[in-house]
């Protein structure tokens, strides 16, 4: 088994007033089209952490079967998020449970990456299982180190070393990792910007 976790706690400093979390993909906002797509893998649960004050993102949330967790420190930078979700998906792995799975992990999956499908998680699940549970990582097609990651659950447990506005890169060194690669450059298009949303829009309207 698998826990899903969606790191949505972030402030969206590079929008410029604008939720980049908000922002429509097929006329939701993405923060909810990644959490269904998370659900639609049917690998484990998602969890989803929010900072104290994301009412409009609890709102895109509404009615999902996810698991909601506030990261009270949020302010801290993506590390808070992280050590939050790591907490919470060893308090699912650690409870009992009735799966046949050999292997257990957390898979981060970034809210800001409109490319990242159902399939792509279902396949590093696989891919998880298969090879023993290592380091899973998601690459471009040709070779690009991208997301999602996921982290074994002994990985998990180190979590709370991390710390300010970096992300678990750390959490891999010294581990065997596996990379999967997924289509096209879906696993290292992320949309941080105004910029960057008008550019990803003025695209699929050219190939519409």
């Amino acid at each position: 088994m698998i826990v899903t976790f969606i790191p949505a706690a972030g402030r969206s400093s590079r929008m410029r007033g604008r939720d980049k979390l908000l922002e429509k993909v097929g006329g939701v906002p993405i923060l909810r089209r990644v959490a269904i797509e998370a659900l639609g893998a049917a690998v484990g649960p998602v969890i989803v952490g929010i900072g104290p004050d994301d009412r409009e993102r609890r709102k895109a949330l509404r009615n999902l079967d996810v698991e909601l967790i506030e990261v009270a420190d949020a302010d801290e930078g993506m590390a808070a998020t992280l050590r939050a979700g790591a907490r919470a998906a060893l308090a699912v792995m650690d409870a009992p449970h009735g799966g046949d799975y050999e292997y257990f992990g957390m898979l981060v999956l970034l809210p800001d990456m409109p490319g990242i499908e159902a399939a792509d998680i279902m396949e590093m699940e696989r891919v998880f299982q298969a090879r023993g549970g290592p380091v899973v990582r998601a690459t471009t097609e040709d070779g690009r180190a991208g997301h999602p990651v996921l982290f074994p659950d002994h990985a998990l447990r180190n979590f709370g070393i991390l710390s300010g506005d970096k992300g678990a890169a750390a959490m891999m060194e010294g581990e065997r990792i596996v990379t999967v690669a997924l289509p096209g450059e879906r696993a290292v298009l992320d949309l941080d910007t105004p910029e960057d949303w008008a550019a990803w829009r003025k695209g699929r309207e050219g190939r519409s």
